[in-house]
C-alpha cells in the first residue's frame, strides 16, 4: 500500500467477483409509476403494456395508482397513499418510470411520486442499487425531454438506469379502442426496454449492496464509530 499514501488500507478492498452475481429463487420485483391522472392515460397504458411484457420475461409487477397521492409536503408520511408508495419502493428490485411530456418536461404527477420516495428510510435506502427503466409519451413529435430528466432523477436516487429508453410520439395514434398498443417500432422499443430491464435486474439484485459498497462511506462510518467510542464521558 506504500504507493497509495492517502488510503486507509483496512478499508480499501479488492473486487470480489463472486459477489457480483447472486442468484435468487423469486421472480424479479418491478414497480411501475406513470404520470397522468386522465381517464385515458397513455402513460398508464404504456405501463400496462410494459407490465405484460415484464410478466412474460418472468417478473412480478405492481403498478402504483397516483390518484389521491398528496403533493410533497402537503401531508405527512402517515398518509395512506404515501405509505403505499414507500412500501412498494422498498418491495421492488427495479422500477419503470413513464411520464407524459407536458410543456416540454415531465409532469408534476410523476415528479411528486419520486419526491415522496426518500433516499433513506432509517438505515434502508429504498432506491439505491435498484434498476430503472424510463419511458415517455408525447402528444406531438418525438422528443426525449422527459426521459432525459427522469435519467437525472434516477442517478440522484442512486439507481442503475439501464441504457435503453422509450419515447412514444403522438401516443393518441398508437393505442386502439381496447387501450392496447398497436404494432409499431415504438412498441418494439418497449419490448427492448423491458427485456433489458429484466436482464439488468437479474444481474444486479441480491448483489446491489455490494455494488454500492463504497470506500468513502466505509471510511466515514469508521470515523463516526471512532468519534463515538472516544467521546469523553460526562
Amino acid at each position: 500500500m506504500h504507493e497509495l499514501n492517502n488510503i486507509e488500507p483496512d478499508l480499501l478492498k479488492p473486487i470480489d467477483a463472486q459477489k457480483l452475481f447472486t442468484p435468487l429463487d423469486h421472480p424479479p420485483k418491478i414497480l411501475l409509476l406513470y404520470g397522468s391522472l386522465r381517464e385515458r392515460s397513455f402513460s398508464r397504458m404504456a405501463c400496462e403494456e410494459a407490465a405484460r411484457l415484464l410478466s412474460f420475461f418472468g417478473a412480478e409487477t405492481r403498478i402504483f395508482d397516483p390518484s389521491g397521492l398528496p403533493l410533497p409536503d402537503d401531508s405527512d408520511v402517515s398518509h395512506p397513499k404515501v405509505q403505499e408508495l414507500r412500501e412498494l419502493a422498498s418491495w421492488c428490485e427495479g422500477m419503470v418510470w413513464c411520464s407524459p411530456e407536458r410543456h416540454g418536461a415531465m409532469t408534476g404527477i410523476i415528479k411528486a411520486q419520486i419526491d415522496w420516495i426518500p433516499l433513506s428510510l432509517g438505515a434502508v435506502r429504498p432506491t439505491q442499487g435498484k434498476t430503472l427503466a424510463v419511458m415517455q409519451v408525447s402528444g406531438g413529435s418525438q422528443s426525449f425531454n422527459a426521459v432525459n430528466q427522469l435519467r437525472v432523477l434516477g442517478r440522484w436516487m442512486r439507481m442503475l438506469t439501464i441504457p435503453n429508453q422509450s419515447s412514444i410520439a403522438k401516443a393518441f395514434l398508437e393505442f386502439d379502442d381496447n387501450n392496447r398498443m398497436k404494432p409499431s417500432p415504438y412498441y418494439d422499443r418497449i419490448v427492448d426496454v423491458m427485456e433489458e430491464l429484466v436482464k439488468f435486474t437479474l444481474l444486479t439484485r441480491g448483489s446491489s449492496d455490494y455494488f454500492v459498497d463504497r470506500y468513502s462511506e466505509r471510511k466515514e462510518d469508521q470515523e463516526a464509530f471512532k468519534k463515538r467510542i472516544h467521546k469523553p464521558s460526562d
